[in-house]
């Protein structure tokens, strides 16, 4: 899940690392470089970051991804880098190809205590989530999604998802929440049209109960933009998210920095699909 970029950050973000989660109160991790067997058949290390270098990587990846392939205006204290101040506070995950020992997939997850340090989460930001009081201990956020342009067929994010799952299920979590970015020129599409028709189908079929309901601080303007005759196929990401059982929150939000318009997305983890909790966990 893609989270925005917020103007009231930029000036905050100081790269030093001064609260640097690495594996923060409480938290079990995994062994660094452990992989699943399908990740490492597929050549692919999985690990989370266990100093500053290698948050560095991550953070270059996504300066690639964001500001080299998507256009985002980015704001960064260190050059080629996106960093902002909740990178500080998260923990950093990361796939590496082995043969190369290049970072080519990363999360970042933002957990409930860190989340109190901070004082909220980045969705917070973009949407009022009031409703999802009730779920903040036991709830991390996920955000600045991203795998390089040489490794997107499929076996990087399902690499890091099984990670995810994992350290979900150690550490006794169960809700996941983030935003899933909608480029505002998709497939020749005007600017916005692809999020407004996507947001008009998915709150038919894949929209959360009332009671998790979320609204945007920055509206796109959807009733505007809304086009009956506009088919639009979701983003490769946010059809995974929607296979393992996540649901929108509610319509979405605009990020002028990303050029994107953002769905709030929750996945908690009983609503797993059985066929993906054996993949990820055994179980």
């Amino acid at each position: 899940m893609n989270e925005l970029s917020h103007p009231l950050l930029h000036g905050l973000a100081t790269g030093q690392n001064a609260h640097a989660s690495f594996s923060g109160p409480g938290l079990v991790l995994p062994a660094a470089g452990t992989a699943t067997p399908q990740a490492r058949q597929r050549g692919l290390q999985v690990a989370w970051a266990r100093h500053q270098d290698e948050v560095r990587e991550a953070q270059r990846l996504r300066y690639s991804v964001f500001a080299g392939e998507m256009g985002a205006r980015l704001a960064s204290p260190v050059p080629g880098h996106d960093i902002d101040l909740f990178d500080d506070y998260c923990e950093h995950l990361l796939v590496r190809d082995v043969a190369t020992e290049q970072v080519v997939g990363t999360y970042r997850v933002l957990t409930p205590a860190q989340a109190k340090r901070v004082g909220g989460t980045y969705t917070d930001m973009a949407f009022d989530l009031t409703r999802l009081r009730s779920l903040r201990s036991r709830m991390v956020e996920l955000g600045r999604s991203c795998v390089h342009a040489d490794h997107r067929q499929g076996a990087v994010i399902l690499a890091l998802w099984g990670a995810l799952a994992e350290f979900m299920a150690r550490n006794q979590l169960d809700t996941m929440v983030g935003c899933a970015s909608v480029p505002m020129q998709h497939k020749g599409l005007p600017s916005g049209h692809a999020a407004a028709a996507l947001w008009r189908e998915l709150r038919q079929t894949h929209l959360a109960s009332i009671e998790y309901h979320v609204l945007p601080r920055l509206s796109l303007p959807v009733d505007q933009l809304l086009d009956e005759t506009t088919d639009v196929e979701p983003p490769a990401l946010i059809k995974g998210y929607l296979r393992l059982g996540a649901r929108v929150l509610g319509a979405p939000s605009w990020d002028p920095d990303f050029n994107t318009a953002d769905l709030p997305m929750m996945m908690r983890m009983a609503d797993l699909p059985q066929r993906y909790r054996h993949h990820f966990l055994g179980a």
